[in-house]
């Protein structure tokens, strides 16, 4: 199908910039000029001054452990999220990829990266067997190795397989295993800033308590590798994070305070530029965080996207709004958030790069589509620019991934495209003014889109 968005505001995520008034010619998936003229034969669609911009993507997901990704993916689409990242695989899923199940297509995002089944203290509880997994992985065809609970001696020896083989590894960073240490080490990518204390660890004056006492926690899962352990794990795996601290209970609040009351801005900083000189990309999931804190309204049943979340998707939410939560516990978890949204801001100061995401369908089970809308709200709540903002779920990607076809909006690029009415350059806000897409090669306007939204929320909802 050939058609021209006409009038149109194109925005250059990585500078900024503003094309005015132009239009975008497209033919097929892809984008074929961007020019002051309007060529004939082509199907006119008025944008009305729309601003266009590359489609959004998540980074960090896992909606394909869902039992309707179908649905879930659909409801990324209406929400303008042409591709994401798997965080979870396995080698069914990847032999799927291998035959063709998650090929391009207009009611779903691309699948931009899929790893294998996660390290976790069962499957990699020795150096011969994270050796022998990760070879395994990289032969199923793994884009990358995630760490999900590994131990920090056993990451060294992972990240060293995987630097031999050229598979980027990264994922949750071990609790003993120090930020700087595992960038010079290779470790690509770090997710949620940590998690839990994670990177707080090394901003603190009193680093060197808090990782002592952090040291009787690490190896509380189990470690024997049973057949059927890694199933039984993984189901609890969820659990675990979805609680989030709760899970590590009253050990924990004495230990987060400690940690936030020695925070330092100057040992955050020069955490933050060993990072950026690694290139160790963050994606901070800073909405991932807040619904597990008890103190937040999500938990309270205030969130009216719950309306299209799954009943899976709902019950790691429900469990934690149940906990009996004390009003000092709840005070120190809001004073946790504060303090990753400031560290999440020193980051992007010091030119760390990073990623926009999630965690849909994961720890948190937040909502397909609407998750990331609000990452985007919580990253302009910790200080980022509208800009920043953008281009952690436009360009950077792109950069991330290697992919140079998507990320911009330039001739030969896919038309993966996001049509808002406001300007997204100026608030962050204009991310939600969603008035059309464009996704393999289909166009959709917005009574489109909220017809697509609708009765998967319908049908979710009454699940």
């Amino acid at each position: 199908m050939t058609f021209a968005l006409t009038h149109a505001n194109v925005v250059n995520p990585d500078s900024g910039e503003i094309a005015r008034d132009v239009t975008v010619l497209i033919v097929g998936d892809h984008v074929a000029a961007v020019s002051t003229q309007t060529p004939t034969g082509a199907q006119a669609i008025d944008t009305a001054g729309a601003y266009v911009v590359p489609g959004f993507n998540d980074m960090h997901a896992h909606t394909l452990e869902l039992d309707d990704s179908d649905a879930a993916h659909q409801l990324m689409i209406s929400y303008g999220i042409t591709g994401y990242r798997q965080m979870s695989g396995s080698a069914a899923l990847l032999a799927r990829r291998a035959a063709g199940d998650f090929a391009e297509s207009a009611d779903a995002p691309t699948l931009l990266q899929l790893p294998g089944a996660r390290l976790t203290n069962l499957n990699a509880n020795s150096p011969q067997a994270v050796i022998s997994e990760i070879r395994n992985q990289h032969e199923q065809g793994a884009d990358f190795i995630k760490m999900t609970q590994v131990p920090s001696m056993i990451y060294r020896i992972a990240q060293a397989q995987a630097n031999l083989l050229g598979i980027p590894c990264g994922g949750h960073l071990p609790p003993l295993t120090m930020a700087g240490d595992a960038a010079k080490a290779g470790i690509g990518f770090i997710e949620h800033l940590g998690p839990g204390l994670g990177l707080l660890i090394l901003c603190a004056t009193n680093e060197d308590q808090i990782r002592g006492e952090l040291t009787a926690l690490e190896n509380r899962t189990p470690t024997i590798g049973l057949p059927f352990m890694n199933r039984l794990f993984n189901a609890r795996l969820d659990w675990i994070v979805a609680d989030s601290q709760l899970h590590n209970g009253s050990r924990m609040v004495p230990l987060i305070n400690r940690a936030i009351d020695a925070f330092s801005e100057d040992k955050s900083r020069a955490t933050a530029q060993i990072l950026a000189q690694h290139n160790t990309w963050q994606c901070p999931t800073l909405i991932r965080a807040k619904p597990n804190e008890p103190s937040d309204d999500l938990l309270r049943h205030r969130d009216p996207d719950l309306a299209t979340a799954s009943a899976k998707a709902r019950k790691p939410r429900h469990k934690a709004t149940n906990k009996a939560i004390s009003l000092s516990t709840q005070s120190t978890f809001d004073r946790l958030y504060n303090t990753r949204q400031r560290l999440t801001k020193i980051l992007a100061d010091e030119g760390v790069p990073m990623l926009a995401g999630s965690d849909i369908a994961g720890a948190s089970s937040e909502v397909p589509g609407a998750s990331l809308h609000q990452e985007f709200d919580e990253l302009a709540a910790a200080g980022l620019s509208p800009l920043q903002i953008l281009q952690m779920t436009t360009s950077a990607p792109a950069k991330f991934t290697g992919r140079d076809d998507i990320g911009s909006i330039e001739e030969g690029k896919r038309a993966d495209l996001v049509l808002l009415r406001e300007d997204p350059t100026q608030s962050v806000a204009a991310l939600h003014t969603i008035v059309g897409l464009v996704r393999n090669g289909v166009y959709r306007g917005e009574s489109d889109l909220n017809t697509i939204r609708k009765p998967i929320a319908h049908e979710q909802g009454a699940s």
